[in-house]
Order: C-alpha cells, then structure tokens, then sequence
C-alpha cells in the first residue's frame, strides 16, 4: 500500500506560527447522519431604525452618527482597550504569576449604510473605499506612540459572536503585538534573514505554479486554501507584490483587494447558499516604527461551517487538548470553493424570477 495524502492520516506544518494540523481524510468518507438543510435567512431593511450603526441614528452612549454615505468609523463606545490606563505590572520573579497593563483603543468601522447588505452583496466600489478607510485608520492609529500594534478584522454571522448584522468590522490598536501576529513575526523575520525573500512570497509563488489549492486569482492578489488551513473552508488573501503593510499598497492593488475580498465572500455564500459566517482579519507589520521588509501582509478567512449551513466545525476533545485537526483535505476544500460562481446566488435567483 502507497502513502496517499487523500487517504491517510498526516500531519501538516505551518512555517508562519510553527505549528501543525492533524489531517484525518479518511473520516469525511463516513456517513453523516446530522442536519443538512438550509436555514431560512431573515430579511433585512435597509435601513433599521433601531440599529446603532445606521445612518442617523442614535447609540446607546447618546452620540448621533452622522447621515454617511459610503464607510463610517468611531470609537468603540464599549471598548475591550482603553488609552486612559495606569501603568502597571506584577511579576512574582518565578515567572509563575506576571501580568501588565495594557493601553489601547478600538474603533468600529461600518462598511456601508445599507442594513440589509454584506460584503459579498457590496459593489467592488463600495468594498474599495472600505479598503480605504482600513489604510486610513492603519496610518493614524499607528502613528499614536505608544501603539505598536493595529489589528483590522470583521466578524460576520451570529453565529461568530456577531451582535449587529449590519455590515461592519473592527480595529483594536495596542501596545504589545498579540500572539498570533508576534509568532508570524518570528517567522517570517528567521525565513527572512535566511533567504532574502518573504515566506509567503515564495509560498504563493509556488501555489500559483500548482493552482491545486488556488481558488481565485486577478492580477495583484491571489486567494488561496493554505496547506496548513485549520478550519474546513479556511483561506488566505495574499499579495503577489511583497507588501508589509496596507499603507504600501498601490492604487491598482487596492483595487485588486477590494475584487478578492469581494470575490472570495461570493463564492463562500454559493456554498451552501447562505451568508457565510467568517472571522477574517488583516496580519501586517507592527506600526512599531521599524521598516519590516520580512513582513508580507495578508488577510485570513476562518470559517467554521463544515457540511451545510447548519452543520459546525468545533475545536473540541483533541483539538484543545493536542492540536487543531481537520477532515476534509486543503485540496478537497480548494476544489468547493473554485467552482463557485463569480454570481451571487442571491442575484442568480432574481435574474431567474425575471
């Protein structure tokens, strides 16, 4: 019998976090017995009187936001960073019991007026001034001197921890570099420092090559199901330009970004014909003040559904105990997502009712 990665249990290494996932692919070969129907999505207005994010509307701290048109960004008013925090820290010299105080701040960013849109839902236009406003708020929060940090995200659908459909993401700006970033730093800086060249510049250079788990392409971005993807529909936005930051980005390859974030969002709705749920954030340099040419910036996608709407992948049993472990194999996954339509069902099914 020969060794088959679509067959047999195998482990696979991620060089941006040094770390492994467990791939089973032999268990998505068993009968499944769970649900497997469509959920009935609610109908949204466009605009929502009781909604804290719409235009013109008042939050709950009192503030009035203004009647915009395009994006729209604020201060957190239930903010999990604050700027205004003593300076403090505990360390029991064992390194057993240490802690910090930690300042910063957190800004929401809404994406669009319209209530009732998503981004896969949006016009190119429209996601480019989101793109936009991301570049915007990078630059000005990372030039405050005591943050070194910005973490640019969107979480989208309930069942991510979203408590307002409306269309909008958020940005936590703070002193330290998080873990996921600090290790991706150390990562990229070792390969770096040996090679001359990005990690993930020579990653996608050679999923471009392959196109085996490549799943949209335009001139400037490539968006990928990573070898090493963890969750069953995880993907990766990654620039074929070796960029650090958003701010490094040209007019043309916002553009680009704008179309894959677009693109990508569209084909995660056709899966299963319904709103995907996703977290998604950008991992760039640290606006700590160093130039960072070992940083090559890209946005991660973690979905969590598995076989249908209504079916869930959860980190349980092993996976909190080991380490992450998936069924499905990077490439299957790949090949679900590249041939989904560039047309959103939603759209699809207007055009046939006409």
């Amino acid at each position: 019998m020969e060794f088959n990665f679509e067959d047999h249990p195998h482990r696979r290494y991620n060089p941006l976090t040094n770390e492994w996932v467990q791939v089973s692919p032999h268990r998505a070969k068993r009968p499944w017995q769970g649900q497997v129907e469509k959920i009935e999505e609610e109908k949204r207005p466009e605009h929502d009187p009781s909604c804290y994010l719409c235009a013109g509307n008042t939050r709950i701290n009192g503030e009035v936001n203004p009647q915009y048109t395009d994006t729209y960004s604020f201060q957190n008013d239930f903010a999990a960073l604050l700027e205004d925090v003593p300076t403090g820290e505990m360390n029991d010299g064992n390194g057993l019991f240490r802690a910090k105080s930690e300042r910063g701040l957190c800004k929401v960013i809404c994406f669009s007026p319209r209530h009732d849109l998503t981004i896969p839902e949006m016009e190119t236009e429209g996601i480019r001034k989101v793109v936009d406003l991301w570049t915007k708020e990078y630059t000005e929060l990372g030039a405050r001197d005591y943050i070194n940090h910005v973490q640019i995200f969107e979480n989208k659908g309930s069942v991510m921890g979203c408590s307002n459909p409306h269309p909008h993401g958020q940005i936590w700006a703070q002193e330290s570099i998080p873990q996921e970033p600090a290790k991706k730093q150390e990562n990229q800086k070792a390969y770096y420092d040996k090679n001359g060249t990005t990690l993930l510049s020579d990653y996608i250079a050679q999923e471009i090559k392959q196109q085996t788990r490549v799943v949209y392409e335009n001139e400037h971005f490539v968006a990928i199901v990573p070898f090493w993807a963890v969750w069953p529909f995880e993907t990766m936005i990654v620039p074929k330009r070796a960029v650090s930051r958003i701010t490094d980005l040209t007019e043309e390859e916002k553009d680009a970004f704008a179309d894959a974030y677009r693109s990508l969002t569209i084909k995660y709705d056709n899966i299963f014909e319904v709103s995907f749920p996703y977290s998604a954030g950008i991992h760039q340099a640290p606006t700590d003040g160093e130039d960072h040419p070992e940083w090559h910036m890209h946005m991660c996608f973690y979905p969590p559904l598995l076989r249908s709407a209504t079916v869930k992948k959860f980190m349980v049993g092993y996976e909190m105990l080991a380490n992450a472990q998936r069924d499905i194999t990077a490439e299957t996954a790949a090949a679900r997502i590249r041939e989904q339509s560039l047309v959103h069902y939603k759209s699809a099914v207007l055009e046939e009712e006409k």
